[in-house]
Order: C-alpha cells, then sequence, then structure tokens
C-alpha cells in the first residue's frame, strides 16, 4: 500500500511554519482575530498545555503547540526571532489594523514598498514577527534593483 500514500499529504505545502508559542491555546484565538484562522485540528497535552495543532490561515497551514522541555521553544519575552512570516492578504491596511487591535504590537506602520508590495510589521503576543502584505504594483528585478540603488543614494527616484 505505500505506493498510493501521498509523500506530501494532501492540503499541505511543501514547507509549513511551525509556531512555538506559550499559551497555545490563546495564541489560537488571537490568530483566528487577528488573521482569520481557522482551526484544523487539535491535540491536547498534560497540564492543559496544547501538543499539537493546525490551523489555516487564507490557503497555507501553520503547525503550533506549547513549548516542551528539551524539544521547541517559544521566543524569549521581548525579544527578537530569527525568522518572520510574511503573509500576502486582500487588503494589508485592514489587516494591519485588524492584527493591533487583537494585540499585536506594531514594528513598522504600512507603507508603499519599492518592490511593489504595500506592507506593514507587526509582532505578536506571542513573540513571532509577521510581515503584513497587499501586492500593489508588478515590478521587474532591474526596477526593484534600480529602486533600491536610488534609495541608497538618496534620490529616492
Amino acid at each position: 500500500m505505500a505506493g498510493t500514500v501521498k509523500a506530501i499529504p494532501e492540503g499541505y505545502g511543501s514547507i509549513t511554519p511551525y509556531l512555538t508559542v506559550d499559551g497555545g491555546a490563546r495564541a489560537i484565538a488571537f490568530y483566528a482575530e487577528a488573521f482569520g484562522a481557522r482551526e484544523r485540528m487539535r491535540l491536547d497535552g498534560p497540564g492543559g498545555k496544547l501538543g499539537h495543532a493546525e490551523i489555516e490561515i487564507g490557503d497555507s497551514v501553520v503547525m503550533l503547540g506549547d513549548p516542551w522541555p528539551g524539544g521547541h521553544s517559544a521566543p524569549p519575552a521581548g525579544g527578537t526571532v530569527p525568522v518572520t512570516i510574511h503573509l500576502y492578504v486582500e487588503d494589508v491596511d485592514a489587516s494591519f489594523a485588524r492584527a493591533v487591535g487583537a494585540g499585536a504590537i506594531p514594528l513598522m506602520p504600512v507603507k508603499d514598498q519599492f518592490y511593489g508590495d504595500r506592507s506593514g510589521v507587526v509582532r505578536d503576543p506571542f513573540g513571532h514577527v509577521w510581515h503584513l502584505a497587499s501586492h500593489v504594483e508588478d515590478v521587474s528585478p532591474e526596477e526593484i534593483g534600480r529602486r533600491m540603488q536610488a534609495m541608497g543614494d538618496g534620490t529616492g527616484s
């Protein structure tokens, strides 16, 4: 029967982020309010901890769970994380406001970017950083390079 099992299960992409959060049940509620997440499944662990859960945000799956000794650890309170999550949304201004209203900390206000996105950055209450963006302009790699160079020399054009 091994030939009938898909190596990548139906409904998953090749890469799926896995977030370790201190307060998994609260995190699921926050992601639902802030990003419109829908819970796919949940496995409760001992002592009220979240063993594993899966949520859908847009067309993507995010896995999450509470920290476990000797396993995953959550971001330090108020610390920085080495990985951020880029989330494309239909209306970045509304999504940013909704995330902040749900308790996210704004790190960079929403603005038009030289590479064709309108984006802003928030840190969720669990320490993870999210880049929220809407694509607003198709820009060639050459034009992105030209714009980036112009920003660096102070001309801004």
